[in-house]
């Protein structure tokens, strides 16, 4: 069916072309053109090529008036099929049409036949006597798309040379003959005539690339395969169509004039670059179609606005019905059509505007949170997006703070509100100006000079009178009191007022919050009687305030809540404090630092003035440091123990604070250190005191009980005869072992040593007192030896601070 239809579409197009033909013989000649060719010309041959341009500037239309030839747009002439010239001459006529400007015109071609030698087959028998050129070569050649026959066609033919010497047969392969699409093509062998069997579709195959054989009967092949390329001729046999069939561009209202909308593509499956795929677009219809907004270039296919009065509030959505159409957009080429959406997308270029110029509403005095009036808006733009939704503002009559405007998000209205309490005794009426604009800001529209004005209404808040319970005004109500103001002083209190008598007659006054029970609240009149002596250096002063809470109730138990703040004076009552020890420590500081602190207010504390009696003089010095804090030094080295040093410390205004500072003079680097070092005497006879009458009994027949097992075991021993006098372990070197407490070895306590060599006691022998076991550094703890030199006592040098004044008595000794 696709064949039919394309032969049929070529049979039609022929008819036309006769058809002008008749309309335009009677045109203007041009010129006059000679060709000389062969007497046979095969299809698709190249006859000449005339300049077209010397005849007429710009063609549109280029005819033949003869059907067996063919012009293209650049002149160039090409045979439509098998041509023989019957006689030497023959002429037709190319038309040259200008659409635009009117103009026709003619050239007459005039071909010249030339003689053509018969081919004959040739044997090997036969020589050829002269050199001609060879006919063994590449030939271009083009094929018809959708030819009409008849079938088979000649195509091309190929010749050998060597056929002046031999019997040639020839043979072709390739795309067409043995490969798909099979049986295209076939040659005749013995002449080379190549013929083509049926119609080809150019979109399918638009070349066949083929290779032409020479051999002998034998099978010798005195040539090399010659390629052949059988390009197809485009025939415009398809029509153009959009990529889609529906298309959605989308624009913003108010847009400028030539605004780029978008663009539409269209697909011709004929030939690029030729005439059959020049595409012209164009619109066929607007929907709606009054005004024209839209136009389209006709070559690129872009879509712009004609006019800036796109309006989505009048019409949201257009519809364009477009054309594309090959051959340049002339009436015989092919076309196709589609459809085109365009949507206005929102602008902001509507203003919103109340329903009613003014409102009415109405409201009992203190009520708070609650709605009193709503208000709604119209407005054109889109709905639910930033370009309607309203945004409200109340302009005037709200400075007080009395009231609050919002958006329903639902509905869009606006929802007045009451926040704070409202007096109707202070106010009986309120107007409000209110204001409304969109979340989104204006869009001033292109035909626009000035955006509009925000739209306003009024509103009247009538305040409706209720009988209401006492005020508390101020909430906060201050007063001064002085630092140690005694108990049983009056105090003014806190009070509030009837707003609707303006005084307070009839109220009764309780305390709810006083932290530290200072005061005592008069039931009538909400004044203060001191129950303690008031202290501002008090945990529970803040800042020289004290907080009292005072509720104040009429007759109807109505009540309101103020607070009463008692601020207090500074008053010089305490003496500058004064930590009870400090440390001195040799190896890091020689002084100590004190720091007082004066729990009065800064008016009364420092500079601070710091004192020693004469008998403190004699072993220390103080020097003030900045008037905060002072230095403590020695006046010579002193023993490291416990020393009172009694010190007197002023305040700025003379207030003498008089401490007994427990000082402790230590070897030390840091008082940590010092705590380790030195006994407090205190620890030692609280350690005695708390020895019971049970516990020295315990020691006591502890004692006795290790006296009665020493002497059982001197007994013992002195019974044996032992040939040396040490223990196994020799290597401490000691004389006696009175107490053995390495691990693994079970030996008597006690020995009897001390022997000379017949066993006999001397006194010139030392004797150790305690053995301490194997791997003691110091061997015995006491601070004699057997040992004749000193050796090994080095690490007396790296003693703990704990043990360096065992260690210094030791070397003295």
């Amino acid at each position: 069916m696709a064949v039919a239809s394309a032969a049929a579409g070529s049979i039609f197009r022929k008819q036309l072309l006769f058809s002008l033909l008749v309309l335009i013989l009677f045109c203007d000649a041009c010129q006059k053109i000679s060709l000389q060719v062969p007497s046979h010309l095969q299809a698709e041959t190249l006859v000449g090529k005339v300049n077209l341009k010397e005849c007429l500037q710009s063609a549109s239309l280029v005819l033949s008036s003869d059907p067996d030839f063919r012009i293209l747009e650049d002149g160039s002439i090409y045979t439509t099929h098998d041509l023989i010239l019957s006689s030497e001459r023959k002429s037709f006529s190319i038309f040259v049409l200008d659409s635009q400007r009117k103009e026709q015109k003619e050239i007459e071609i005039v071909l010249a036949a030339g003689g053509n030698k018969t081919p004959k087959k040739r044997h090997t028998k036969d020589t050829v006597l002269k050199r001609s050129k060879r006919r063994w070569a590449p030939i271009p050649c083009s094929l018809m798309e959708n030819s009409l026959g008849p079938f088979p066609q000649h195509v091309q033919q190929v010749q050998s040379d060597a056929a002046q010497n031999y019997t040639i047969f020839y043979s072709i392969s390739g795309p067409g003959v043995d490969k798909e699409p099979f049986n295209l093509f076939f040659i005749d062998k013995d002449t080379g005539d190549i013929f083509c069997t049926r119609s080809i579709d150019r979109e399918q195959y638009d070349q066949f690339p083929l290779y032409a054989y020479a051999t002998t009967a034998d099978g010798y092949a005195p040539e090399y395969p010659l390629p052949l390329v059988f390009k197809v001729e485009d025939d415009n046999d398809n029509a153009p169509y959009f990529e889609n069939k529906v298309t959605v561009f989308n624009v913003p209202e108010n847009c400028r004039s030539g605004t780029s909308v978008g663009q539409v593509t269209a697909i011709d499956l004929d030939e690029p670059d030729t005439l059959h795929t020049r595409l012209k677009y164009k619109i066929l219809q607007q929907i709606p179609d009054h005004p024209k907004h839209f136009s389209i270039h006709p070559d690129t296919g872009v879509i712009t606005t004609t006019t800036p009065l796109l309006d989505r509030e009048k019409c949201d959505t257009y519809t364009l019905v477009m054309e594309v159409r090959d051959m340049g957009g002339q009436p015989f080429g092919l076309f196709n059509t589609g459809t085109i959406t365009i949507s206005l997308e929102d602008e902001n270029d509507n203003a919103p505007y109340f329903a009613e110029t003014s409102y009415f509403a109405e409201v009992e005095e203190n009520r708070i949170d609650v709605e009193i009036l709503r208000m709604a808006i119209h407005d054109q733009d889109l709905p639910n997006t930033p370009h309607s939704q309203a945004v409200y503002t109340i302009l005037q009559g709200n400075e007080n703070g009395h009231f609050k405007i919002s958006t329903d998000p639902k509905t869009n209205e606006a929802v007045l509100c009451v926040v704070k309490p409202l007096n109707y005794e202070v106010n009986r009426q309120i107007v409000l100006q209110i204001g409304v604009l969109n979340e989104a800001q204006f869009s001033k529209a292109a035909n626009s000079q000035t955006p509009p004005t925000m739209c306003t209404t009024t509103v009247t808040v009538k305040v409706k009178d209720s009988d209401e319970g006492p005020e508390c005004q101020p909430p906060v109500k201050v007063i001064q009191s002085k630092d140690g103001l005694p108990a049983g002083k009056e105090l003014l209190g806190y009070k509030a007022s009837d707003p609707e008598t303006r005084n307070g007659e009839g109220l009764r006054y309780k305390k709810i919050g006083d932290d530290d029970g200072w005061f005592d609240i008069n039931e009538y009149t909400g004044d203060l009687k001191t129950l303690k002596v008031l202290d501002r250096e008090s945990k529970f002063v803040k800042n020289d305030q004290y907080n009292v809470s005072v509720v104040a109730m009429d007759a109807d138990g109505r009540s309101c809540t103020g607070t009463l703040v008692v601020l207090l004076e500074d008053d010089n009552d305490h003496p500058p404090q004064l930590e009870k020890e400090a440390t001195i420590c040799r190896h890091n500081k020689e002084y100590a630092v004190l720091e007082p602190v004066d729990p009065d207010g800064p008016e009364n504390g420092p500079p601070f003035q710091f004192f020693l009696d004469n008998s403190a003089s004699k072993l220390w010095t103080i020097e003030t440091k900045d008037g905060k804090t002072a230095i403590l030094r020695e006046r010579q080295n002193l023993d490291y123990n416990y020393y009172t040093v009694p010190i007197e410390i002023k305040d700025r205004h003379g207030l003498v604070g008089k401490h007994m500072l427990s000082v402790r003079v230590c070897d030390c680097t840091t008082p940590s250190d010092c705590r380790m070092n030195i006994v407090d005497e205190r620890d030692v006879k609280l350690s005695n005191v708390i020895l019971g009458k049970w516990a020295i009994l315990a020691m006591v027949l502890g004692s006795a009980l290790l006296l009665c097992i020493l002497f059982t075991c001197f007994c013992v021993t002195a019974k044996k005869t032992v040939k040396k006098c040490f223990p196994e372990d020799v290597a401490q070197q000691n004389l006696i072992v009175s107490n053995t407490e390495g691990p693994g070895e079970e030996v008597m306590k006690v020995y009897l040593c001390g022997q000379d060599e017949e066993h006999k006691h001397s006194e010139d022998y030392v004797r150790s007192y305690n053995y301490e076991g194997k791997g003691s550094m110091a061997g015995s703890v006491g601070c004699c030896s057997d040992r004749q030199e000193e050796e090994g006592l080095e690490f007396l040098d790296h003693l703990e601070p704990k043990f360096r004044t065992l260690a210094k008595t030791c070397i003295k000794n």
